[in-house]
């Protein structure tokens, strides 16, 4: 008997595709683990007139793409969305799934999983396979203390949520191609409870830290909350956003929406500026993807300033202070 082809599976959710690139990052790992795995990638996605999608997804890598385009999935609704799922994946028996770990897919995976009697891990920061072809991942654990690899041995599909910016995605390729299969709705799909009356998107700012080009990040080198505040002034003069460790957001000097690291953000900067920051895990495990880096530190031995591509030892306020008035000059000038 022929053994069945191993397929790597990736949730399409296109709502806000031009602000959270999450399901082509997603597509570019599941290629890279598919090489390992030797494994199809398959990308599935629901919706009404998503032929756009369709070809997004193929042109980043997907192999294949299962599609059920009908005018009552305009809406997101979780448990249509999930009946649809599950009734192709017990059909497919794909070997993994994956998923964003964005506000959606923290609702729909684990109903996901717990429909498929499988287990999920959720927020991952990495993904490997194993010489046995396991699903290896990598998640924040002990309150992000630590980075737990784990494995589903012996349930399927493996199941993981990924924190957006985890991975870098695929460039657009117009050449590829890819399988497309236009299902139908089918006609036993349950009734839903819920009825949309009416939906509004919130306003977002065009560009979040996740996909800035320039960081400006501070840790409790900076001393205290005024110091850490001029790091906008700076971010403000470069064009950047402002990140920040746990300890800074845990002491109410910025908000959780600049906290960067294993419960934070994931970031892939140009250039990312470190002030006072030792380098913990929890912080230095969301910075992968900074092309160069410069710390700023009073300890030439922290972690951040080994991981720099420029090291500078000072104090964190006084040089910031310096910086700032000398970019205010050349501006003037």
């Amino acid at each position: 008997m022929m053994n069945k082809q191993k397929s790597i599976w990736v949730f399409g959710d296109y709502r806000n595709y031009y602000q959270n690139r999450v399901t082509l990052q997603l597509l570019s790992r599941a290629v890279d683990l598919s090489r390992t795995l030797k494994a199809e990638v398959c990308a599935v996605l629901f919706g009404h007139d998503i032929e756009e999608w369709i070809m997004e997804y193929t042109a980043h890598g997907a192999d294949r793409v299962l599609a059920i385009d009908h005018p009552s999935l305009t809406s997101y609704s979780t448990e249509n969305y999930l009946a649809l799922i599950e009734k192709l994946a017990r059909e497919r028996d794909p070997d993994i799934i994956l998923i964003g770990a964005t506000d959606f897919g923290r609702e729909f995976a684990p109903r996901l999983a717990k429909r498929l009697q499988t287990g999920l891990s959720a927020d991952c920061v990495g993904l490997d396979i194993t010489s046995e072809g396991l699903l290896v991942q990598v998640a924040p654990s002990f309150g992000g203390n630590m980075l737990a690899e784990i494995v589903t041995e012996r349930h399927r599909p493996q199941m993981a949520t990924v924190r957006p910016g985890t991975f870098k995605e695929i460039p657009h390729n117009n050449e590829r191609t890819a399988i497309v299969e236009r299902l139908p709705l089918p006609a036993d799909l349950p009734a839903s409870r819920v009825r949309l009356v009416e939906y509004e998107r919130a306003v977002q700012r065009e560009h979040t830290i996740e996909n800035a080009t320039v960081i400006v990040c501070g840790g409790r080198g900076m001393g205290n909350k005024n110091n850490f505040k001029k790091l906008d002034e700076l971010a403000g003069l470069l064009g950047g956003d402002v990140g920040a460790t746990r300890p800074v957001v845990y002491a109410g000097w910025a908000g959780h929406d600049s906290l960067v690291g294993q419960a934070g953000k994931h970031i892939k900067p140009k250039i990312l500026f470190s002030f006072g920051i030792s380098g913990a895990i929890q912080h230095t495990a969301g910075l992968g993807e900074a092309d160069f880096i410069v710390a700023i530190n009073k300890n030439p031995q922290a972690t951040m300033m080994k991981m720099a591509d420029v090291a500078i030892v000072a104090d964190s306020g006084d040089l910031l202070r310096h910086l700032i008035r000398e970019l205010k000059k050349r501006i003037r000038e």
